[in-house]
């Protein structure tokens, strides 16, 4: 088999655009199509994949492998345990890692694909809750599944019919809706997904205030009645520019920046913490997001913010200051 040297005109920007957006538009078409076709079955397989002791095993072979690996990480990143088994391995001793308390879920486009048998076979023998997903509401897959998941008949976007294109992307967008549906059922936050994915920029930007503020201990935290000479050593002693003063009990009354020394500099040294003090800064809490406390301080031209515990307590936990987020990725 030759593949010919394309031509000029096949090779023509026009006819290349035009391609890609007939692709683009029959796939959004199919979506579409996936989206109204959704009922029961889609609701019992998200309900049988919560109810699972063990994990959710997804398996499919050659284009319906790549999406079932995908299928498998979105779910385990979203509080979901779930694993990819690849069918024909399975068949020489992976079966062993699927047990009576694991749901899976097998795609097919067809539904009849050979290599999967084994891996059905043994649902049905160990009476392990099989979700078919395929486009032949009567191909074998889908008689023996407990839930049968039709997708929508819709022609590949390749235009031959013959390469998986539209049916993968319905595969894989249903793969994201059971995961999506299923963490907003477990009620999962930003938070959890943060402890399952703290690599990367998803990780940085679901970082904490907590996660990366300086303490109490670091921080130059005076009282109101504090000397504005001692103020300035304990401010230069920490070298944030700023210091919080606090009550005796803890609790935050205001902050001196080095915008308050500059609005009372005549006579700076006659002055305690009170007088310069800005009373009531802007503060955050520890469990906001890092992003959120960026946020903050790029709208208000700041550089730090003094971290309180919530609830109306105001007191002095720590500092963040805008080198820290920079640092961590968050943006």
């Amino acid at each position: 088999m030759s593949i010919s040297s394309p031509t000029d005109a096949a090779a023509d920007a026009a006819a290349l655009l035009a391609a890609g957006r007939r692709v683009i538009a029959a796939e959004a078409a199919a979506l579409a199509a996936l989206a109204d076709s959704l009922g029961a079955p889609f609701a019992q397989a998200a309900r049988a994949m919560l109810a699972a002791r063990g994990r959710v095993i997804v398996s499919g072979m050659g284009k319906s492998g790549h999406v079932a690996r995908k299928v498998a990480a979105t779910l385990a990143s979203t509080g979901t345990p779930a694993q990819f088994v690849h069918p024909a391995e399975a068949s020489h001793g992976d079966l062993g890692m699927i047990t009576a308390a694991d749901v899976a879920l097998v795609l097919s486009n067809s539904g009849e694909t050979p290599e999967l048998a084994d891996l059905v076979a043994h649902t049905r023998r160990h009476a392990i809750p099989l979700i078919g997903v395929a486009s032949r509401p009567g191909s074998t897959l889908l008689r023996q599944a407990d839930i049968a998941i039709v997708l929508p008949a819709v022609e590949e976007a390749c235009g031959t019919g013959v390469v998986p294109t539209t049916s993968t992307t319905m595969t894989l967008a249903l793969g994201d809706a059971l995961a999506v549906a299923i963490m907003e059922a477990r009620r999962f936050t930003p938070e959890d997904f943060r402890a399952f994915h703290p690599g990367g920029k998803l990780g940085a930007r679901l970082a904490s205030v907590a996660d990366l503020m300086h303490p109490v201990a670091e921080i130059a935290v005076v009282a109101p009645e504090t000397p504005m000479a001692e103020v300035l050593l304990a401010m230069g002693a920490k070298g944030f520019g700023v210091a919080a003063v606090c009550e005796g009990d803890g609790r935050l009354a205001g902050i001196v920046t080095d915008g308050d020394l500059r609005r009372h500099m005549a006579g700076l040294f006659e002055h305690v913490a009170r007088d310069v003090m800005t009373a009531a800064p802007r503060t955050i809490a520890p469990g906001a997001l890092a992003a959120a406390a960026l946020a903050e301080m790029e709208a208000r031209t700041i550089t730090a913010l003094l971290v309180v515990e919530p609830g109306g307590s105001r007191n002095l936990v720590g500092l963040i200051h805008v080198h820290d987020c920079l640092r961590a990725g968050v943006a």
